[in-house]
């Protein structure tokens, strides 16, 4: 089968149950914001029966994309970056602001993927501000590379601002509106993507 251009048709992947979701967070800092929301987002996505995993980009060596000849010479942190998420049924995406949009780290990891991990999955975004303005721009960024790529993008979205003083010392948002917005974004991520990969919910870890 081939496309309208009459190159080989892409086959989205089709993970095999039981049901995956993986947050990548794109912060580079020590003790950052976005990991922690994200964790929060995978608690919701767990409740759901989700097998959960977290990519943190501050803890993985992932190099500049150079669309190198030879993609074997990519440290092993690539490969486990793009086979964590083409083995999920659902991406949760965290990038703090700068400027307005993502981190150059989260979009670089996203150069290095593409339609084999994105394409046909349901994805949830989550941003953090430092700021007291909301971090809109980047989420919009985030949903365009999305779209881009074939996913799904829930209609839900998060925006934290002021982030250093959101989290409580237990790792809760002391908003508890924030903590619940999280929370019901990864349970839509890891419902919707049940649904749209016809698993069973009794196919999911207990």
């Amino acid at each position: 089968m081939t496309d309208p251009a009459g190159r080989p048709a892409r086959k989205p992947s089709h993970p095999p149950a039981p049901l995956r979701v993986v947050a990548l967070s794109g912060a580079l800092r020590a003790h950052n914001m976005t990991r922690r929301a994200l964790e929060v987002a995978l608690r919701g996505a767990a409740s759901e029966g989700a097998q959960t995993e977290l990519l943190d980009l501050s803890a993985m060596e992932i190099p500049f994309c150079d669309e190198r000849p030879d993609e074997s010479t990519y440290p092993p942190d690539v490969q486990r970056l793009r086979g964590a998420v083409a083995a999920a049924h659902g991406i949760l995406l965290g990038s703090p602001e700068y400027h307005g949009s993502m981190s150059g780290a989260l979009k670089n990891a996203l150069d290095l993927l593409g339609f084999e991990q994105f394409e046909g999955k349901m994805v949830g975004l989550v941003a953090v501000a430092g700021g007291s303005q909301s971090a809109t721009g980047t989420l919009a960024h985030m949903r365009t590379v999305c779209r881009h790529l074939h996913a799904w993008v829930a209609p839900r979205q998060v925006s934290i601002s002021r982030a250093k003083d959101a989290f409580g010392a237990d790792g809760h948002l002391k908003d508890p509106d924030h903590e619940e917005r999280l929370l019901e974004l990864g349970r839509e991520v890891a419902h919707y993507a049940r649904l749209h990969f016809g698993l069973q919910k009794d196919a999911a870890p207990s």
